[in-house]
């Protein structure tokens, strides 16, 4: 006997599937995330615009580090929310092996993004927080505590949600 599918049929396969693929998505970025053994706040890196950033500076307030490159599809995707996120939080992006200052800021203007970047050009950076996969992105707390660790695409949704929790 064939199933009639009926409006609420189809619901319910749709939320059934959703969460399939929410519990999918999360184990996926469980068994993906780096085991960060640095410490971000020692470093005083300088960003494609010839400015210091000193981490320790950003110690007392929610951060976000999102590790992306240019040439990454799911990054090309995600920079609009990490641009909403900037608006309103600490954040400080390092591109991995994604060219010069000068391409990675043309990149960022072409894209209408002016979040700050960090130029980690041979991927020095990303080796020593054992980021391997891109995007990643680290959200530290107003204690200097990493809380999250997120590999893959982020919703702003998601990230502002994250960023309210450790406040």
């Amino acid at each position: 006997m064939k199933r009639q599918w009926s409006l609420k049929n189809s619901i319910k396969e749709l939320v059934i599937t959703l969460l399939m693929l929410f519990v999918i998505s999360m184990l996926i970025n469980y068994i993906r995330q780096p085991e960060i053994g640095e410490d971000i706040y020692r470093y005083e890196l300088i960003d494609t615009h010839n400015s210091k950033i000193h981490f320790y500076e950003y110690q007392d307030e929610p951060l976000l580090v999102h590790f992306w490159a240019t040439w990454c599809p799911t990054c090309k995707f995600e920079a609009s929310n990490i641009e909403r996120i900037a608006a309103k939080y600490n954040v400080i992006t390092i591109a991995i092996n994604s060219g010069s200052n000068e391409e990675i800021n043309s990149y960022m203007k072409a894209h209408g993004l002016s979040y700050k970047v960090i130029n980690d050009q041979n991927g020095a950076i990303a080796k020593k927080f054992n980021i391997e996969a891109y995007p990643t992105t680290l959200i530290y707390n107003g204690e200097g505590l990493l809380k999250f660790t997120e590999v893959g695409y982020s919703t702003t949704l998601g990230l502002e949600t994250r960023l309210g929790l450790i406040n």
